[in-house]
């Protein structure tokens, strides 16, 4: 067995469990406030929330071709089931980066999180820590790094990096020492989002919830020392004293408009002694030169259709990255994961972790942290059934591969 730390063992029941539990308070006529159909909580979420806000979250690039694509893949592929198999419900720990995690998910980099609910972030790092999985912070936050990890308590969480131009490293360098003293233990690099991508949606609400004088999107940036020394010394006052003016140059900093190249990556690496992740990987190339430059893991995403139209769905993609590079470097999954059946596939297909965006955010804007907690649940107790009717008794490449699943074409 790989050697791993911080394990603890889980104190909350096995996740299958959550139906028991919801049944049983059924026999006293108690119906659960939140659906349990996965489907219906982007619908719940637009009637909750403002234009502005459901649009940002569930807007695509384009036509959402790339979106629909990625939803669409996971249909290609149907789960084997066994049976007479002797075996307990399924062992769902997995060991990445030389640490266990309880489960194979964690929650995605979501920004923003304040314009839809009030207790934006601090409330889905709450209900990640209480569920046991991983809570990853944006650079494009409503809440500071240190909130965020004050509210995460002892839970395992991530950083997500925009990564701010070259003449810019200092802030790049403070942010890092901020998340690393903060206690987020995994740097993610997100290649894909160095400017916004063609989003209809926001466009039609005359919409960008970085640009507004607030600190929506930007407290990150505004709570930082070294961008607000800057700040000042360019403009003779402070942050706080022009919020409209700081808020867009900070959007400028960390959107930047032009992308970083593989010799960066040196920078980071000297500056971040943990494992370092590329987020936005959707090719063999790509993917291979993530090994060349020594990172520890890669995200197989295309950022849920968001940034880029026309694209290929990163099911599709993940299979020829997972064979050319599987053993060479550590690959999360991301985009359009919407159940546990989902959960399965990806991991069959390569994957030792998923990443859930979009659903965690309908919970947030739902019901707050109990919202989140509840599509957590959701998706490890459909995860945890699947796997156990299908025979499978991990997620243990082993167990879990792609021999338990069969390509067919869907109509």
């Amino acid at each position: 067995m790989t050697d791993v730390k911080n394990f603890e063992p889980s104190l909350n029941p096995a996740p299958f469990m959550y139906e028991n539990e919801v049944l049983q308070k059924g026999l006293q006529y108690e119906r659960p406030p939140m659906t349990f159909k996965n489907l219906d909580w982007e619908g719940l979420a637009k009637e909750r929330l403002s234009a502005n806000s459901f649009g940002y979250v569930a807007g695509s690039a384009g036509t959402a071709e790339t979106n629909e694509k990625n939803r669409a893949a996971f249909k290609k592929w149907s789960i084997v089931p066994s049976r007479l198999v002797k075996a307990d419900f399924p062992d769902l720990h997995v060991d990445l980066f030389g640490e266990r995690y309880q489960f194979p998910i964690a929650l995605a980099p979501v920004g923003v999180q304040r314009i839809f609910n009030p207790d934006g972030e601090v409330a889905s790092a709450k209900a990640a820590a209480a569920n046991g999985i991983v809570y990853t912070c944006s650079t494009a936050g409503s809440t500071s790094i240190e909130d965020v990890a004050k509210a995460n308590g002892n839970g395992k969480r991530w950083y997500q990096l925009y990564w701010p131009k070259n003449e810019q490293n200092d802030i790049t360098a403070s942010l890092l020492s901020r998340a690393k003293a903060a206690g987020y233990n995994v740097l993610l690099v997100t290649l894909d989002t160095y400017i916004l991508g063609w989003r209809p949606s926001d466009m039609d609400n005359g919409y960008n919830p970085f640009l507004r004088p607030d600190n929506i999107g930007v407290e990150i940036g505004f709570t930082d020392p070294v961008y607000r020394k800057h700040f000042e010394d360019k403009h003779g006052k402070t942050v706080d004293e022009d919020l409209a003016t700081a808020a867009g140059e900070w959007a400028s900093t960390v959107l930047p408009a032009k992308s970083h190249c593989w010799e960066d990556i040196k920078f980071l690496q000297e500056n971040w002694d943990g494992p370092i992740v590329l987020k936005g990987i959707q090719t063999v190339a790509d993917a291979k030169a993530a090994v060349e430059a020594g990172v520890q893991g890669i995200v197989v995403s295309n950022h849920g259709g968001r940034q880029q139209d026309g694209g290929a769905a990163s099911l599709t993609m993940l299979p020829k990255i997972a064979e050319a590079v599987g053993d060479k470097i550590e690959i999360i999954f991301d985009s359009g994961i919407r159940c546990g059946a989902d959960i399965v596939k990806a991991l069959a297909l390569g994957a030792k972790m998923v990443l859930i965006g979009r659903p965690y955010i309908y919970g947030l804007a739902l019901g707050g942290e109990s919202g989140v907690s509840h599509v957590i649940r959701s998706l490890l107790g459909d995860l945890d059934l699947t796997l156990h009717l299908s025979g499978i008794p991990s997620v243990d490449k082993k167990d879990l591969n792609v021999e338990r699943l069969l390509y067919e074409e869907y109509p």
